[in-house]
């Protein structure tokens, strides 16, 4: 790993910028869920991990409760995990099809996953002012991996996040499931595999899978 991406996760990792998301955070640890009572929950802020050579970055809204709050790793321990490893499993980013734990043995092709906001918040909803705080990580991160030429955004608060970023106007851009958008690199839109989403069928196995083989397509491979 590359000494700024090491500093970066140090820094990230002892942020407490925001105080409602930090006790949320600490909360939740403390009390934890009941199938996960036995153990040792992270409780931190959760930095980004995967190939840091990686031309695919996955920006991803905020890690779950009893998901990346409790393992330490974004998208890792919950469901929306389970189906966004699956589907880069079944495209090639991905060495297995499941990540439950730090030390499972995950390792991402070319791919690196992080979130918007970094801190697990209350209802999985940050407030405005806290994504504008935790941006500056974000911005961090991209500028020490400039390989990167595809950013798939998973729902539309990364989505919002990332234009704004940019300096890019929201206005001029349409937020759809899959759709590809010219932002400086290449931007791709995808619905957030969350439990809300995939219970419905607003998003399905393949609708997220041709999300990353779209990308494999802008990357060409």
């Amino acid at each position: 790993m590359p000494t700024g991406l090491i500093q970066l996760e140090r820094d990230i990792t002892g942020c407490e910028r925001c105080p409602r998301l930090r006790e949320h955070c600490r909360n939740v640890a403390q009390v934890k869920r009941r199938a996960y009572l036995d153990h040792e929950y992270w409780g931190r802020p959760v930095p980004g991990f995967g190939d840091p050579r990686a031309r695919l970055f996955l920006l991803g809204l905020a890690p779950g409760a009893h998901g990346a709050n409790r393992t330490g790793r974004v998208f890792t321990g919950d469901r929306s995990g389970d189906w966004l490893f699956r589907a880069l499993h079944q495209t090639g980013f991905a060495n297995q099809p499941a990540s439950t734990h730090r030390g499972d043995g995950l390792v991402l092709h070319d791919c690196w996953v992080s979130a918007s906001v970094r801190c697990a918040p209350p209802d999985n909803k940050p407030s405005p002012e806290e994504v504008l705080t935790c941006r500056p990580w974000l911005q961090r991160e991209l500028q020490l991996m400039p390989q990167v030429r595809v950013v798939v955004a998973l729902g539309r608060l990364a989505f919002d996040n990332y234009l704004s970023l940019q300096g890019l106007p929201r206005g001029g851009f349409h937020f759809a499931h899959n759709q590809v958008h010219k932002a400086g690199i290449t931007l791709i839109s995808s619905y957030h595999p969350s439990q809300q989403n995939t219970s419905t069928g607003r998003l399905t196995e393949s609708m997220l899978r041709a999300v990353f083989e779209r990308a494999r397509e802008v990357l060409g491979q």
